[in-house]
């Protein structure tokens, strides 16, 4: 099969697209045909070498959707999502024509989308659905993203409007040159997040935090008392709180919470699928790929243009 593999940690040009031996079924494992994935801002950590715990040479990737083509759990050519897990980090992952997976973490799927869109659908906006959950929207909220052009800041942006037509919704960005784009997926107003500061005096009932660690403070700065921050991203390259006092950073009456996608199950997929059919989501992705160009993919999302779910079709 094709696989993209990388080697040592690196650029895009550490992806390379070469064949390999197709996996071989095991038990209590299934084998996918892969018809699509996602590029992740995870994948781009990994490839620069920032996931001590993987090793390489590995096939990154974790999320796709395809069918079973091999397998003692599932129907021959069931539609299945699958994400998270140690795919693509402990074991092979997705950026491949056929990926081996443990059957826990595959999610037979029945719907009408075509690969190109249920490809943008698994990790990107599972996350911004649950993280909207655990936000408790309602329509007379006043929210911030805080990091609007990433793919779940978009993937919320319209999970968010396609509920809620008339609600208040502002985006940060540190590129204001994106204003525009962002206000098309729904932006009411466009806040310019400069070295880690919000350039705005306004406050907010929930914020959707995607930079995570590296600006949390300064976003509860900004939150309305009885307001909730749900935290849910990494883009500011910060993993962990420091120096953080919950008493006085919370002392506000809020509420700091998280969503992590690893908390995943069929029920949960499906409802997150009725609710985007339900609400006539468009979930398309900004920009396509193939699997030959996972490389000119992370370069895209990577510059100074990349916003929102790029995909990968095979």
């Amino acid at each position: 099969m094709k696989a993209v593999v990388i080697y040592e940690s690196g650029g895009p040009d550490k992806l390379i697209c070469q064949e390999v031996e197709t996996p071989k079924i095991k038990k209590g494992w299934s084998l996918i045909q892969v018809k699509g994935f996602g590029i992740n801002r995870s994948e781009i950590f990994t490839r620069k070498g920032y996931s001590p715990s993987v090793e390489f040479p590995r096939i990154l990737g974790i999320e796709c959707v395809g069918v079973i083509t091999e397998s003692d759990r599932f129907p021959i050519g069931q539609r299945v999502i699958s994400i998270m897990g140690e795919m693509g980090r402990a074991f092979d992952g997705s950026y491949a024509e056929y990926v081996l997976l443990p059957d826990s973490q595959i999610y037979p799927v029945t719907t009408e989308m075509s690969w190109e869109d249920l490809a943008a659908v698994p990790e990107t906006f599972y996350t911004a659905y649950g993280a909207m959950k655990n936000l408790q929207i309602r329509s007379t909220d006043r929210i911030l993203v805080r990091g609007a052009s990433s793919a779940a800041g978009i993937a919320f942006a319209k999970l968010v409007r396609a509920q809620y037509p008339e609600g208040i919704l502002y985006g940060s960005t540190q590129n204001m040159e994106k204003a525009g784009v962002l206000k098309s997926f729904g932006y009411s107003e466009i806040i310019l997040d400069e070295s880690g500061t919000l350039r705005t005096d306004r406050r907010f009932d929930k914020i959707l935090e995607l930079v995570g660690p590296a600006t949390i403070k300064n976003s509860l700065a900004h939150l309305n008392e009885q307001g909730i921050i749900c935290s849910v991203g990494q883009l500011g390259g910060k993993w962990y709180l420091e120096e953080f006092d919950p008493i006085m950073e919370l002392k506000n009456n809020v509420y700091l919470t998280t969503f992590y996608s690893g908390n995943v199950s069929e029920e949960k997929i499906g409802e997150m699928l009725r609710f985007i059919e339900e609400y006539q989501v468009d979930v398309s992705p900004v920009k396509v790929f193939s699997l030959e160009e996972v490389a000119q993919a992370h370069q895209y999302l990577e510059s100074k243009q990349g916003y929102g779910k790029v995909v990968c079709i095979v």
